[in-house]
């Protein structure tokens, strides 16, 4: 999976669980990270869009897909949300812009201006969205 989002500039389909049991898709940068607490491989991924995270904080689960050509593979998983919004017991506020960074970084972004990534970030309220493995599958 990993290698495959690698390949696309990091780009996977995020798909979460709508109240009313539709599903809610986007396209979104991710990678594969340690877990800030425990130190697991998760694939993680950034977002603030009000529709994914107020899924997210209802539902906790995700399915992740990643393709190249016709070569696709989902990670189906577990969700915990790290944000100024979300605090996760473990991770202390001042260590988010860098987690932040750290998957931004996975995915394969660079940035000449990390102070202004993190203004960024921060401005938005943005929030890492680590995604621990319980399903995956491919062709």
């Amino acid at each position: 999976m990993f290698a495959l989002c690698a390949g696309e500039q990091g780009l996977v389909v995020v798909a979460t669980a709508r109240a009313d049991g539709t599903i809610q898709s986007s396209v979104v940068n991710g990678g594969l990270i340690p877990h800030p607490v425990t130190g697991e491989q998760v694939f993680a991924f950034v977002t603030y869009g009000p529709a994914k995270l107020g899924n997210l904080r209802r539902r906790p689960w995700t399915a992740v897909t990643a393709r190249s050509g016709w070569r696709w593979a989902t990670v189906e998983g577990t969700v915990e949300i790290v944000g100024p919004d979300d605090p996760l017991p473990g991770v202390a506020e001042d260590r988010i812009p860098g987690l932040l960074r750290d998957i931004f970084t996975s995915a394969g972004g660079t940035h000449d201006d990390w102070d202004e990534f993190d203004a960024v970030m921060a401005r938005d309220r943005r929030a890492a969205v680590l995604v621990t493995p319980t399903r995956i599958y491919s062709n």
